[in-house]
């Protein structure tokens, strides 16, 4: 009976739980940003971030007026940039519609801008004691594990049924330390990558899986259809003391963040000049910036770049390209991890 793992996983919780910082003082503003940082991102990438976040925006209120490009320029490095925008989209309306404070309601938490029942589940029982389910890949794989779930994980289907089962033994006097004793067995015992610590979990004696002795078969998964392979050309362009940067559209993919000139395709040493002088430029030297590769959830791209010096030009505005000063792009302008090979060329020294 699934019931019986309640007491377990809370006592192992309160001895065991890492000591993170959004666990110090869990409000609903805190839990939210924490969790939809956590989101495809490493506990201890997070806690940099987090901390940065909230020294420069304390409140939902902070976070609704953020001006855009400072708002990405906090969120650099964690990439799906989706998910800081939902955020001020649901901060608008929370301070709109709420006065600037999460509603202790999961269902309307549920249909805030880009908060799904994970969220909201782990907003509601960690912020408010509201006995809801918070089911992440984390706790996915350890309910799979415990009941030999046969059906793939990744299905919608699976992530409901495991919400309602349980949402059933939940306790309602300690629904956030439930979830996250969970997520914590999930995270430190029953792991993702590598074999299972079932000798220390807390919850080993109630384990289907390890009683037949078929952990490693758990979680069901349907093979990942490969990435889209693209290639690209990136070009890191000086004009004296400034380098060139190109704002994406708003939409799809890095929408709305600088990025460093780039083209489809593998261009040799002569088809890259000939691109620069096409955009308008006169190109005095050229250089290999090496290759690098950046992985998306759907697409890897395959870059090779190359430093360009350009004949100098006064204007800081050229066709699509803006000209800034290296001591800029580090400090203002957000520009993705994908271009991390090659930002050196524009914050360092050479």
């Amino acid at each position: 009976m699934l019931e019986e793992i309640v007491e377990p996983l809370l006592s192992w919780y309160e001895k065991n739980k890492r000591e993170l910082p959004w666990r110090t003082d869990p409000t609903p503003y805190h839990v939210w940003v924490s969790e939809i940082m956590l989101q495809q991102t490493r506990v201890e990438a997070v806690k940099g971030y987090y901390s940065r976040f909230l020294d420069q925006l304390p409140s939902i209120k902070d976070l609704a007026v953020c001006p855009q490009e400072k708002l990405l320029k906090l969120w650099e490095g964690l990439g799906y940039y989706n998910r800081v925008k939902n955020m001020q989209k649901a901060a608008i309306e929370i301070r709109d519609r709420y006065g600037g404070v999460i509603p202790k309601d999961y269902e309307k938490i549920l249909a805030l801008p880009g908060i799904g029942t994970y969220t909201a589940g782990a907003i509601a029982s960690i912020a408010y004691q509201i006995p809801q389910p918070a089911v992440d890949g984390n706790v996915l794989r350890v309910f799979a594990r415990l009941t030999e779930e046969p059906e793939d994980i990744l299905k919608q289907k699976t992530k409901k049924k495991a919400e309602d089962v349980l949402r059933k033994i939940i306790p309602s006097e300690a629904p956030g330390d439930f979830n996250q004793s969970l997520i914590e067995v999930g995270a430190i015992v029953c792991v993702p990558n590598g074999p299972a610590r079932c000798t220390i979990c807390p919850v080993r004696d109630y384990c289907l899986a390890k009683a037949h002795d078929r952990v490693e078969e758990y979680p069901k998964k349907a093979p990942k259809k490969k990435r889209k392979i693209e290639e690209r050309t990136i070009l890191i362009l000086q004009n004296g003391q400034e380098f060139a940067i190109h704002k994406r559209p708003s939409g799809g993919l890095l929408g709305g963040l600088y990025e460093l000139p780039n083209c489809a395709g593998n261009l040799s040493r002569e088809e890259a000049l000939s691109y620069v002088e096409k955009l308008g430029l006169m190109p005095l030297h050229i250089a290999d910036a090496g290759e690098a590769k950046h992985i998306f959830s759907h697409v890897e791209w395959r870059m090779k770049g190359y430093f360009i010096k350009v004949a100098s030009t006064d204007e800081k505005k050229i066709g699509e390209l803006i000209f800034v000063d290296k001591k800029e792009t580090k400090g203002r302008y957000p520009i993705p991890s994908a271009f991390s090979a090659y930002r050196k060329y524009i914050e360092e020294d050479f």
